[in-house]
This record gives structure tokens, C-alpha cells and sequence, in this order.
């Protein structure tokens, strides 16, 4: 009977000349290695709306990413001719691992995605309208897409402004860009060295400062038809105890549901929108 063959190890065995395959935890990887790497990124912009809104502002862009066979953007597309951007057609993983939101709509362009300006600049936009100033501060908003929908609220309810500290805060990255829709092209976000220091420039300029906290008067009984930031704390933790003792009001908004919280977005939403109600 013969002898099973084996092979002798004194030869190498033969290797493929083409690499081995990622194994699909490897892809995985390198897309949150490049979400990871985007995360702080505050020169994307993702969507449709965020772009076009863009380009409308005339904001400096360096280069628009578009991906193979996107829909609906021919109109994008031509705006950033117009304006001498430069665009790069690519594959849609590209822009899926680039992507903060996950939701790119199949474009990004590459560029800040707004510059910070000054309490100054809000109250004096306020003052061009004609109006009190109305702000939103944003104490410990570290969620991007809350700071997104905080600042689309503020802009479609006729606020002048959102100001974050320096630390402790969502900056104006490409989810908040996402999130906010296209309005951190209409509204002023101000960045200060921290809410303290805000809120003595605000107090300075004849604003009032209302902080939301569970314990506050209810909103309806709140005079909102004067010049006044409403301070919005971090989920669970809500408004900081330093700031809520700087505050000369404290507003709740009158709950019946079982869960006894809502979004910080939510709630600034509800507070500006019963500002602009009693500003009629």
C-alpha cells in the first residue's frame, strides 16, 4: 500500500501574487477610522439643502464631492461651476466614509461649514431688524445634532442668535451643518470663552437671562416680549448650577407625560416659539 505523500517542507509554499481580501470587519474599520477622523472635521458639509444653502450665501468653498449617479443635484451642480468650485465626481463609499451624518444625499463640499462670530454681531442684528434681541445659549450642548436643531429653530423663529462656550460644546462640524438645514447661513452662532463670561456681556447690553429648569415658572407665565436669551442645559444634567443662579428667570415647560424630560432641541423650540408668540 502506498505511502500517504506529504510535502517537503524544505520548499516554501507557493503565495498568491494578488493581496488577500479586507475581511469585512477590515472595511468596517477603515470606515469608523474615517468617521473617526471626520468627527471633528468642521470643513464638511453634507446634503443637499447644507450645500445649495452654501453656495447661495456665497461661501468659499474648495471643492465639491459628488457621487456617481446622484439625483437632484444638477442645480448644485451648476452653482459651483458658477462660483469656479472645483468638482470631483466619486464613488458614493468614498463619500459614505467620509460622511459624519450617514445621510450625505450623495454630496459633500469640503469647506467650514460656518465661521463663529460675536455676541456683537447678534445683538447687532437684532438691532437692524429693528427688534429685541431674542438668543439661545447653549450650556453644555455637546451633541451636535442637538446644536444643529437648536440653530434651525432659532433661525426659522425669528431668533438672532445661539452662542456655545469653548468647551463643553458641540462645534459647527458637518452633523451640526446636516441638522441645522442650511440655517448657519442666515444665523450667527457666537463662540465665548464660557457661559459666565456671556452672560455678563449679555446683562451689560440690557439682556435678560432665562434659564430652563425643571423647578421654573411655566412658560406662559414667563414675559418673553423683552430682550432675553433662553439658556438650553445638556440632556440629563441640564443647566449648570453657576448658570442658572447668574439667571434673572427660571423657565419650565409644563409636562403631563409619563417621562418627565424632552430634547434639549425640543425644548428650546418650545420656549422660542412662545417668544415669538407673545412678540406677536
Amino acid at each position: 500500500m502506498d505511502k500517504p505523500r506529504t510535502r517537503d517542507k524544505s520548499f516554501p509554499r507557493k503565495e498568491s501574487h494578488f493581496p488577500r481580501k479586507p475581511r469585512a470587519s477590515a472595511f468596517a474599520a477603515m470606515e469608523e477610522m474615517d468617521r473617526a477622523a471626520s468627527a471633528d472635521n468642521e470643513g464638511l458639509i453634507e446634503g443637499r439643502n447644507a450645500v445649495w444653502e452654501a453656495l447661495q450665501s456665497g461661501r468659499t468653498l474648495d471643492k465639491l464631492l459628488v457621487a456617481q449617479g446622484a439625483q437632484n443635484v444638477g442645480h448644485i451642480l451648476s452653482a459651483a461651476r458658477e462660483a469656479g468650485v472645483a468638482i470631483q465626481e466619486c464613488d458614493r463609499r468614498k463619500l459614505d466614509r467620509m460622511s459624519v451624518t450617514g445621510s450625505h444625499q450623495g454630496v459633500i463640499a469640503l469647506g467650514a461649514a460656518a465661521e463663529y462670530k460675536t455676541i456683537d454681531d447678534i445683538l447687532a442684528l437684532a438691532a437692524s431688524r429693528g427688534e429685541k434681541p431674542l438668543l439661545v445659549l447653549c450650556d453644555g450642548i455637546t451633541d451636535p445634532h442637538n446644536l444643529g436643531a437648536i440653530i434651525r429653530s432659532c433661525e426659522v423663529l425669528g431668533g438672532h442668535g445661539v452662542v456655545v462656550p469653548r468647551h463643553r460644546s458641540a462645534g459647527l462640524n458637518a452633523a451640526c451643518a446636516k441638522a441645522a438645514a442650511g440655517a448657519l447661513e442666515h444665523l450667527p452662532v457666537a463662540k465665548c470663552a464660557n457661559m459666565a463670561s456671556a452672560i455678563q456681556e449679555l446683562k451689560k447690553n440690557g439682556v435678560f437671562i432665562v434659564a430652563a429648569d425643571m423647578g421654573g415658572q411655566p412658560a406662559a407665565q414667563v414675559d418673553f416680549d423683552m430682550p432675553c436669551a433662553i439658556v438650553i442645559g445638556a440632556e440629563g444634567s441640564g443647566v449648570s448650577e453657576g448658570v442658572r443662579k447668574a439667571a434673572d428667570l427660571v423657565v419650565s415647560i409644563p409636562q403631563k407625560g409619563a417621562i418627565q424630560s424632552l430634547n434639549a432641541s425640543n425644548a428650546a423650540a418650545i420656549l422660542l416659539y412662545e417668544a415669538v408668540r407673545q412678540r406677536g
